[in-house]
C-alpha cells in the first residue's frame, strides 16, 4: 500500500506536472517474476503491480514494452539504458542517483521465514546473525540484512531458487517481502511447514526510470499515480490480490 506521505507527494507532483504534454515515447520496462506483485507471462493474472503499471501507462497514453529478466540484470539495464524503467524497485540511499524515481507503487514488508524444526528463530532474528540467509540476488534485502548484522548471505537468481536453497540445506532461513513469501508457500501448498516472522523493515517499492528521463516527464507519472489513488483504481487492483 502507498502511505499517506506518498499520496501527499503524489499530489504535489500532480500539481507540478499539470502543464506537461503527452506524446512521450514508450518506455522499455524491465521486471522479474515476483508473485503476487508481478507474474510471468502465461500466468492467469499479471500481478498487482503489473496491473498498476499498466494502468499508469494507459493513463499517460503509453504502450509499455515490458521484458522479464533476472533481477540483477534488470537493475543494470534500467540504470544504463536510455528511455527505460524498472519495477518494483526499493528506493535506497545507494540507489538514489542511479534512477529517476517516477512513482511509488507498494509498501513492502520484509520478514524472515524458516522451516519448522530449524533452529532459526524467526521471532528473534537479532540473535541469529551467524546463520545463512537466502535472498534474491541484487535485491534490496542484501543492504537491509547487512545493516541488521547478517553477513552469510546466499543469493539466488529467482524466488523459486531461494526456496530450493532453503529446502536443500544451503540456507538456514529466507529473508524476503511478506506477500511474495506468502504466495510462494501458497502456490506450493506448504504453508504449514514453515514459520514466518513479523515485519522487521518496511520500505516503498517504486517504478524507477533511467536518468535521461526529465523531471517534467517524471511529474507526469506522479500526476497519473495521484489520479489512480484518488479515483480508487489503486485500491481496487490491490483488493483483487488480497493486498488492500
Amino acid at each position: 500500500m502507498i502511505t499517506r506521505r506518498d499520496v501527499l507527494l503524489l499530489a504535489l507532483g500532480a500539481a507540478s506536472g499539470a502543464g506537461a504534454h503527452a506524446g512521450q515515447a514508450p518506455l522499455h520496462i524491465v521486471t522479474a517474476h515476483l508473485p503476487p506483485l508481478v507474474m510471468a507471462p502465461g500466468d492467469k493474472q499479471p500481478g498487482a503491480l503489473r496491473e498498476l503499471v499498466d494502468a499508469l501507462c494507459k493513463r499517460l497514453g503509453v504502450v509499455p514494452d515490458i521484458e522479464f529478466m533476472p533481477w540483477r540484470r534488470a537493475l543494470y539495464v534500467a540504470a544504463t539504458t536510455p528511455n527505460s524503467a524498472i519495477f518494483p524497485v526499493t528506493r535506497l540511499p545507494e540507489r538514489e542517483r542511479r534512477y529517476h524515481w517516477l512513482a511509488p507503487l507498494y509498501e513492502e514488508n520484509y520478514i524472515f521465514m524458516a522451516h519448522k524444526g530449524s533452529d532459526f528463530d524467526v521471532h528473534r532474528p537479532q540473535g541469529m546473525t551467524d546463520k545463512r540467509i537466502a535472498l534474491l540476488r541484487g535485491a534490496a534485502q542484501s543492504a537491509i540484512l547487512r545493516e541488521l548484522g547478517f553477513r552469510r548471505l546466499v543469493e539466488a537468481s529467482s524466488i523459486d531458487e531461494v526456496h530450493r536453497f532453503l529446502l536443500a540445506g544451503m540456507a538456514d532461513a529466507v529473508f524476503g517481502e511478506r506477500a511474495i513469501i506468502h504466495r510462494s508457500l501458497e502456490m506450493r501448498g506448504v504453508e504449514k511447514d514453515f514459520h514466518l516472522g513479523e515485519s522487521v523493515r518496511t520500505t516503498t517499492a517504486w517504478l524507477a526510470g533511467s536518468r535521461d528521463i526529465g523531471e517534467q516527464e517524471a511529474a507526469r507519472w506522479r500526476a497519473a499515480m495521484a489520479e489512480l489513488v484518488a479515483d480508487g483504481t489503486h485500491k481496487r487492483i490491490f483488493r483483487q490480490y488480497g493486498l488492500a
